[in-house]
């Protein structure tokens, strides 16, 4: 009997009371997005110095890696031991999926830069511009995500391609080999996620009321295309994407 496909999630990020409270936690959130029947997933909580051991990383079949309250480009203690993981998982040609600040962390791990943002925050629901290797998978040209950022990746790493651009962000998505993706957008979050973490951003001062309008303008003119997002992430992490 073949034994039951692994995954793990490195939790860049702490639960909210109210994710736990609706949703079940992060894990729970990323869980109703990319896991199949018959898998099991773990989590890692990384910003609190939880990594996996270097023997049991061949025990997954991909690694997942998630939003974040800090900078990718930071120098905190557990920011450098999840480089220092990311490029082991690299070198081993692990797959790796990178979201929001994952994909910046993973752009630092192999080589690139990452910093603020050009033109400040991107928050709401952006259409992206796939390249031709993801058009050629069926993929819209206008692919509408949920954003919630103020860095980015400035430069790519060697040998790294852009999969997808937008018109605020000249690198929303980018590959390396056929075993790490980022991705700058939020695929698992729903709308209502958004809208709790803009409520908290506002409550701390860290956004300011225009940003807050401007995304609730930005939910009521378009859906993020969940479905597609739902393809493309499971089709990359479980080997049946071929970019």
């Amino acid at each position: 009997m073949k034994d039951k496909r692994r995954f793990a999630v490195l939790l860049c990020a702490e639960d909210t009371e109210y994710v736990k409270k609706v949703y079940g936690g992060y894990l729970e959130v990323f869980m109703a997005l990319l896991e199949e029947e018959g898998e099991v997933w773990d989590v890692y909580r990384v910003a609190k110095g939880e990594l996996p051991a270097d023997d049991a990383v061949e025990i997954y079949d991909g690694f997942v890696v998630t939003g974040s309250r800090s900078d990718a480009h930071g120098d905190d203690a557990w920011i450098q031991d999840l480089v220092a993981l990311l490029r082991r998982l690299h070198q081993r040609r692990r797959k790796v999926l990178g979201i929001c600040f994952g994909h910046q962390v993973l752009c630092r791990a192999l080589g690139g830069k990452t910093g603020r943002a050009i033109n400040g925050w991107d928050i709401g629901v952006t259409c992206i511009h796939p390249s031709p290797s993801l058009s050629k998978l069926l993929i819209p040209p206008h692919l509408p995500v949920i954003q919630c950022h103020q860095d980015e990746v400035w430069e790519l790493p060697p040998l790294a391609e852009v999969l997808a651009r937008s018109e605020k962000t000249g690198i929303e998505m980018f590959r390396c080999g056929d075993h790490i993706m980022g991705i700058q957008g939020h695929p698992e979050y729903t709308k209502d996620i958004l809208l709790h973490l803009v409520d908290r951003l506002l409550q701390h001062k860290i956004i300011q009321n225009c940003h807050a309008e401007a995304v609730k303008e930005s939910l009521d003119a378009r859906e993020p295309d969940r479905g597609v997002w739902e393809r493309l992430c499971k089709g990359f992490l479980k080997g049946r994407l071929s970019l």
